[in-house]
């Protein structure tokens, strides 16, 4: 039997909320080695048309999978995460993630994601977790 077993579809995820700190949002751009300067300095991003430093999508796209893998524990690993980005995340804000399981195959389990901010929809997305046969979640 797999740790999937106990997952319906139409489960809910429990909501994660994310503060949208400067420190967050520079630091996770230099860390995954994207200097786009809209990024990390506030001057250059206003003067390209943003009103601050935004979040990049390599952030966006680790912070989608870590929450679905933090739902799902240890005994599953990331297949896919497919995210189409919407409004920008900015310092102050706070995102919200929520999700809810859409299929269940073989082990395999699919979640439509939502990340939500003061703006609107930051991402939506679908992750895939595959979960490996032993003890549950």
């Amino acid at each position: 039997m797999s740790a999937a077993a106990d997952i319906t579809v139409g489960a809910v995820l429990p909501e994660l909320a994310i503060p949208l700190t400067r420190t967050l949002i520079v630091s996770t751009a230099i860390a995954s080695r994207d200097y786009q300067d809209v990024h990390h300095d506030p001057d250059l991003a206003v003067e390209r048309g943003s009103k601050d430093v935004f979040m990049n999508i390599l952030t966006t796209n680790g912070l989608v999978g870590r929450y679905v893998t933090d739902w799902a524990g240890p005994r599953a690993s990331l297949r896919k995460v497919a995210i189409r980005l919407g409004a920008p995340n900015y310092p102050g804000d706070t995102m919200t993630l929520s999700g809810e399981v859409t299929h269940i195959a073989d082990g395999v389990v699919s979640v439509q994601v939502r990340g939500a901010n003061s703006l609107g929809d930051h991402v939506r997305g679908l992750v895939t977790v595959a979960f490996m046969e032993g003890n549950g979640r």
